[in-house]
């Protein structure tokens, strides 16, 4: 791992396209288009510094969202005083996630400990091809997600099968993408884009990234809330169910005379 980059410290062209893991044709590239400044020059050789770094970081991750060169060439040239730096602390905070490593090494024998199963066998697999864990050696997992996989395999040593654990993980991922997809474009649009458009005045970032900061977790909050509520109506409306059925029948199973 490298160290830290200082503001004062310079490189070559070698140099800061292997910082910002990008080949040196594509930085002259993106020199040529005007996409970050031109180096200091010592002779014939040119030196950058963390700014130029830092706009690449924030060209690359641009492009692995999803955006074209064209879009984003748009977006600096529109806004050529944006500070690289921040841009790149707002997209990392408004994708953040949680730890930047949570993973964790166990052993298969655990895991089927942890799921109260004789063999873990299909289990390690199927949370595989789901991207939840993988396969260090013949004795040793890593398990990408621990707070999705400690609880998908209590849920199975509780008694849900763990093809029912296993195929709810898509169905959660999918409507719960949809819901952050949303609740980061709101924020994105309300709060971002009326910055953005004043020109990102220096003196109002910490305001931005507060805002940011508090509201991404109160939404956690609220769906959580809103998921327990809709778990607990669910949970009444199915035991209910069970109930009534038991009402209208025998002890046999049989339903119950008039």
């Amino acid at each position: 791992m490298r160290e830290p980059t200082s503001d004062a410290e310079e490189f070559t062209v070698d140099e800061l396209a292997s910082r910002a893991n990008m080949t040196v044709r594509n930085v002259r590239a993106y020199a040529s288009r005007g996409l970050i400044d031109p180096p200091r020059l010592e002779g014939r050789t040119g030196y950058y510094n963390l700014s130029h770094l830092q706009r690449l970081q924030l060209i690359r991750q641009l492009l692995d969202r999803g955006f074209t060169l064209a879009a984003v060439e748009d977006a600096i040239v529109k806004s050529p005083t944006t500070a690289p730096g921040h841009a790149l602390e707002l997209m990392t905070l408004l994708g953040h996630t949680g730890d930047d490593d949570p993973s964790v090494l166990m052993s298969p024998d655990d895991l089927a400990a942890l799921a109260n199963v004789q063999h873990a066998d299909p289990l390690i697999d199927a949370l595989a091809e789901l991207g939840l864990v993988e396969r260090v050696d013949e004795t040793t997992l890593r398990i990408l997600d621990p707070q999705v996989v400690r609880p998908g395999a209590a849920a199975v040593a509780l008694g849900l099968a763990p093809e029912t654990v296993i195929n709810a993980v898509p169905i959660l991922r999918e409507h719960l993408r949809a819901i952050a997809d949303h609740l980061v474009k709101q924020v994105s649009d309300e709060i971002v884009q009326p910055f953005v458009d004043q020109g990102l005045p220096e003196h109002d970032w910490p305001r931005v990234f507060g805002a940011v900061e508090e509201l991404l977790p109160i939404a956690s909050q609220v769906i959580l809330a809103l998921f327990r509520s809709e778990l607990q109506e669910s949970i009444e409306i199915e035991v209910g169910d069970k109930l009534q059925q038991m009402g209208e029948s025998g002890p046999e199973g049989t339903a119950s005379a008039s």
